[in-house]
């Protein structure tokens, strides 16, 4: 089990992964590390995401908000980075990593457009008519048209 991380800052993430370091890639708005369980699993945790997960930075130590999750992995492991530092939580019930899911699958995805509004079409403005000459405007009012 890892303790504590060690950051790092990079472009791409690298194929391979060390244990015990956070990959963190501002420019991919990502941070991917091996499960601290010791299982060698990949962890991503997407930064972008309006309601994901957050990275702040204090100097060289950072923290990602909210916690780790991994109940998809056969460990099942759940723990925060703060500061650096790995800190363990409980292991979860089946009902409450389905409560977490469905949780998560609330406040996670990306905010869903409103639906589509019919725009009416816009009124098709009737051609001008063109002036009559003094002369065609007398005769129609003397004679009708």
């Amino acid at each position: 089990m890892v303790s504590h991380v060690i950051p790092i800052f990079v472009e791409f993430i690298p194929e391979t992964l060390e244990d015990g370091t956070l990959y963190i890639s501002e420019e991919y708005s990502t941070a991917v590390h091996k499960c601290c369980c010791g299982c060698g699993l990949k962890v991503v945790t997407p930064l972008r995401l309006k309601n994901g997960w957050r990275l702040t930075r204090d100097g060289q130590l950072v923290t990602l908000y909210p916690s780790i999750g991994n109940w998809s992995f056969p460990c099942q492991s759940h723990y925060w980075i703060r500061r650096n530092a790995v800190q363990w939580s409980y292991q979860m019930t089946k009902e409450e990593i389905e409560a977490g899911r469905r949780h998560d699958g609330r406040i996670k995805e990306p905010p869903k457009e409103p639906p589509a509004r019919a725009i009416p079409p816009l009124p098709i403005p009737e051609a001008p008519k063109p002036k009559k000459s003094l002369w065609s405007r007398l005769w129609e009012y003397l004679w009708g048209s």
